[in-house]
């Protein structure tokens, strides 16, 4: 098992910034790939960023160059997020994941809301 513990939602006004850390506890295997996911109400959970344990980076088109995800440790995460825009408000959710053994774990979620 493993558990993912999130911080640093919140409310921001647009242009503004804001980090979310996410913490893996528990099994953690070295090869594996964490990230961020965002929901916004009425619409379907959306890859924001992710990350390898080797430190290949993916982001969504929508994030380039305002976010940058990093990696602290082989279990910890942080998503830097500039220059936030009000689409970004979303439930931000953090994934772990790795491919052997076939794991896909979920944090709680963290509020993110961009608004004047």
């Amino acid at each position: 098992q493993v558990q993912l513990v999130e911080s640093g939602g919140g409310l921001v006004r647009p242009g503004g910034s804001l980090r979310l850390s996410c913490a893996a506890s528990g099994s953690i295997f070295s090869f594996n790939t964490m990230g961020w996911y965002r929901q916004a109400p009425g619409k379907q959970r959306e890859l924001v960023a992710s990350i390898t344990s080797g430190g290949i980076a993916n982001y969504a088109d929508s994030v380039k160059g305002r976010f940058t995800i990093s990696r602290v440790s082989t279990g910890t995460v942080h998503l830097q997020m500039d220059n936030l825009k009000p689409e970004d408000t979303a439930v931000y959710f953090c994934n772990y994941r790795t491919v052997s053994p076939t794991t896909n774990y979920w944090g709680q979620g963290t509020q993110v809301t961009v608004s004047s």
